[in-house]
C-alpha cells in the first residue's frame, strides 16, 4: 500500500509516523510545500518570552528523525492539481511539475493566515510568522520598532500582546467582538486578565473592524469602521482559515471551504482522507460540526485516520474546543460551551461559580466557572482564571464533557490531596458541589 500525505505540519507528520507504526510494509511519502519541516507556527512567542533563545530550536520534529521512520519525505513541493480518477497528485519541485501515485490520500495542509477583505494586508511592516522565514522577519521588526498594533483578540493577538509587552513595546489591539478571547470565554472571567492589559499600557479597542492598512514611511495606518489608528508596525492575528488551492472541484466541501468528512474522517471521494486545519471538527456537545484551528485536534485526527485507511474502524469523537494559555501574568483555560453561546443551544443552561486557594498554604486564589444542562445535569463548559498554575484541570472538564459526566458525579471524582499542592477539596469537585 502507498499512503501519499500532503502537508507537513502536526496533522501531517503524526499521521505520516502513525501510519509507518500500523503499516510497517506500506510505502509513506510525505509531501511539504515549505523548505523545512516541524516548524511551530507559535514560534516567535516562545522566543520573545525567552522560552527558546533561537528560531532554530523551534522546530517539533526533524528531517533526520522523519526519515529514521523510513518515511519518504519530500520537501519544496507544492500540491498543484489532483486526478482523482487515476489516483494521481501533480506537484511542483524545483519548477519542475511532477506526478505521484496514490493507494491511500491524505490531505492536511493546514490553513493560511490571509485575509482577502482587508486592502493592504501584504504590507512589508506587518507580522506574520507560521514559518521560519517570516518569523526571522518578524523577529527583525519587534527589535527595531516599539509600537505595534495587533489585529485580532483572541488567543493569539493576547498572546502577542504579552510577549510584545515584555519586550517593553507600546501596543494597541483590534478587536471586531466586543472583548478578548469571545469564543472561549465569558468576559466576566476575564476581567481581571482586561484589567492588568489596561494597567500595562494595551489599548483596545472592540466592536472595530479593519478594513484598510496603508503604509507610510516606515508606519502603518489602520483604517476602522471608527477611526485610523497609527503605530511602526502591525501583527496579523485574525483568524485562519482552510489552505486548499488545489482541491479537486468535486470535493465536497462546507461553505467556509473547509473539506466535508465523515465521522472516520473520509472525504466525499473513494480513498481520500482529511484531517487538521482542512476539516471542520465535531462538536463534543451536539451533532454539529465548526471549524476551529487548534494544534489538538490535528494531532488526534492524524492519529485516528490511520485507523481508518483500509476500512473504518475508529470515529474521530471531535472536540470540546480546550484551550490554555498564560498571558500578563493569568493562566487562563476553557473547554466546551460558554454561557454567552448557550442561546443558541436549545436547552435550559445552569452556571456555579467558585473561588478558592490553589493550595492550602497558597493564598493565589482559583476563579472557575461550570456550564451544564439543568435537566441532565451533564456538564457542557468550564473556565478557570488564576496566578497559579490551573492549565491542566481542563483537561479534566474537557474529558468529562466527553464522557457525558453529570455535576454530581464531577463533585465525586476521585482526585489526590497533598497539602503542600493542592487543596482539600479540588476546584473541579468544588464547581460540581456548587450545583443548584
Amino acid at each position: 500500500m502507498k499512503i501519499v500525505i500532503v502537508g507537513g505540519s502536526f496533522a501531517g507528520v503524526t499521521a505520516a509516523v502513525t501510519a509507518r507504526k500500523k503499516f510497517p510494509k506500506a510505502e509513506i511519502v510525505l509531501l511539504e510545500k515549505k523548505n523545512t519541516i516541524g516548524f511551530i507556527p507559535s514560534a516567535l512567542h516562545l522566543i520573545l518570552n525567552s522560552e527558546i533563545e533561537s528560531l532554530q530550536q523551534a522546530y517539533f520534529i526533524s528531517e533526520a528523525e522523519i526519515e529514521e521512520h523510513n518515511i519518504h519525505l519530500i520537501l519544496a513541493a507544492e500540491v498543484k492539481k489532483m486526478d482523482i480518477k487515476n489516483q494521481i497528485i501533480s506537484y511542483e519541485n524545483q519548477n519542475i511539475l511532477k506526478n505521484i501515485a496514490y493507494d491511500k490520500l491524505i490531505l492536511a495542509t493546514g490553513s493560511t493566515q490571509n485575509s482577502y477583505r482587508i486592502k493592504g494586508i501584504d504590507s512589508e511592516r506587518i507580522l506574520k510568522y507560521k514559518s521560519i522565514e517570516k518569523a526571522q522577519e518578524a523577529l527583525a521588526l519587534v527589535n527595531e520598532n516599539q509600537t505595534f498594533t495587533i489585529v485580532g483578540g483572541g488567543q493569539v493577538g493576547v498572546e502577542m500582546a504579552d510577549c510584545l509587552v515584555r519586550q517593553n513595546k507600546k501596543v494597541q489591539l483590534i478587536e471586531s467582538m466586543s472583548g478578548i478571547l469571545v469564543k472561549y470565554f465569558d468576559q466576566e472571567m476575564l476581567a481581571p486578565l482586561l484589567l492588568e492589559m489596561k494597567n500595562k499600557g494595551v489599548i483596545s479597542y472592540f466592536n472595530e473592524t479593519v478594513q484598510e492598512i496603508k503604509e507610510i514611511e516606515n508606519r502603518v495606518i489602520l483604517t476602522t469602521n471608527n477611526r485610523e489608528i497609527e503605530s511602526e508596525c502591525a501583527v496579523f492575528a485574525l483568524s485562519v482559515k482552510p489552505n486548499l488551492p488545489y482541491l479537486d472541484p468535486t470535493i465536497r466541501c462546507h461553505e467556509d471551504g473547509s473539506i466535508f468528512v465523515d465521522e472516520y474522517l473520509k472525504t466525499s471521494v473513494e480513498n481520500i482522507f482529511a484531517i487538521g486545519d482542512c476539516i471542520q471538527i465535531p462538536s463534543s456537545l451536539s451533532s454539529e460540526t465548526f471549524y476551529v484551528s487548534l494544534t489538538n485536534n490535528a494531532v488526534r485526527a492524524g492519529v485516528v485516520v490511520v485507523d481508518n485507511l483500509v476500512e473504518p474502524q475508529t470515529v474521530f469523537i471531535g472536540s470540546a474546543r480546550t484551550i490554555g494559555t498564560k498571558v500578563f501574568d493569568y493562566f487562563i483555560a476553557s473547554t466546551g460551551m460558554t454561557e454567552a453561546e448557550s442561546i443558541f443551544f436549545d436547552e435550559e443552561i445552569s452556571t456555579t461559580y467558585v473561588t478558592q486557594s490553589s493550595s492550602l498554604f497558597n493564598e493565589e486564589s482559583i476563579k472557575g466557572k461550570l456550564l451544564y444542562n439543568k435537566e441532565t445535569r451533564k456538564i457542557l463548559g468550564a473556565q478557570f482564571i488564576s496566578k497559579s498554575n490551573i492549565l491542566e484541570k481542563i483537561n479534566t472538564l474537557s474529558l468529562g464533557i466527553q464522557m457525558g459526566i453529570t455535576v454530581e458525579e464531577l463533585a465525586q471524582k476521585d482526585y489526590y490531596f497533598h497539602p503542600a499542592w493542592s487543596p482539600v477539596y479540588d476546584v473541579t469537585n468544588q464547581l460540581g458541589l456548587m450545583k443548584d
